[in-house]
């Protein structure tokens, strides 16, 4: 009797997970139909960056970690990075390869005026979140029999997420006065961003995983986010045929 009402609580729990799952996807789409939250830069920040000159290098740290925590195809990008990643070597070594891809196309994107089309290189990180959510469902050894390298995966498409910021700022005209210093406290700041970003995935993730229902929720969710990398790409590509 009692084990019945367990797997009848079990069975009522999972359903308002996957509800509460389904409004936050639903919310996450709604975001990402929003140049905001595609590398782009708050109109405030916009306006600042263009009008200042010389070094500022706190109110630029800010905006790289604003950005950072705002960035919600950053954070669904590293969530589904660590995602089944338990060993806080295996985190540091993932991390610190998106960081590295992620801080070094910035840095030259932004310095050798480097552009990509804005709406392109959105919809490649877009890509990169549903390559990681089809990852972490095991498509591709079930379909091609292959597993990528998730290494050189998570450093190319830092690559891309760096790119996609530098593309913003060039757009913006900075100020070559203090730009090498401006940028440095611009990456600093993102990368303090992520280190927030990921605690909070930590924590959370360290919550779930004690669930008995962990695997089964972790399908859902991988799908959701494999689903608004999808949204992402066809709002960028759209844009970049319409525009």
């Amino acid at each position: 009797m009692l084990q019945g009402r367990r797997q009848m609580l079990n069975k009522q729990n999972n359903r308002y997970f996957n509800v509460v799952l389904l409004l936050a996807s639903l919310t996450l789409l709604t975001l990402f139909s929003s140049n905001t939250f595609a590398h782009a830069v708050a109109e405030g920040d916009k306006g600042y960056i263009q009008e200042i000159t010389g070094v500022h290098l706190i109110p630029f740290a800010y905006l790289g970690a604003k950005h950072m925590v705002t960035g919600f195809d950053h954070i669904l990008f590293l969530l589904g990075v660590i995602f089944f990643l338990y060993r806080l070597k295996d985190i540091a070594l993932y991390v610190s390869l998106f960081a590295i891809g992620h801080s070094s196309t910035m840095l030259l994107g932004v310095y050798f005026n480097i552009g990509i089309n804005s709406y392109l290189i959105d919809a490649i990180i877009g890509l990169s979140v549903v390559y990681k959510a089809l990852d972490n469902l095991g498509a591709y050894q079930r379909w091609f029999n292959v597993q990528p390298n998730t290494q050189l995966a998570t450093l190319f498409f830092g690559f891309c997420h760096g790119f996609g910021l530098s593309s913003k700022i060039i757009d913006y005209d900075i100020s070559p006065q203090g730009l090498l210093p401006n940028l440095v406290a611009f990456n600093v700041g993102v990368e303090l961003g992520q280190l927030i970003a990921l605690g909070a995935i930590l924590i959370v993730m360290g919550y779930w995983r004690k669930k008995t229902h962990f695997f089964r929720q972790a399908y859902t969710v991988n799908v959701m986010m494999m689903c608004a990398g999808f949204v992402l790409i066809g709002y960028q590509l759209t844009g970049y045929f319409v525009a």
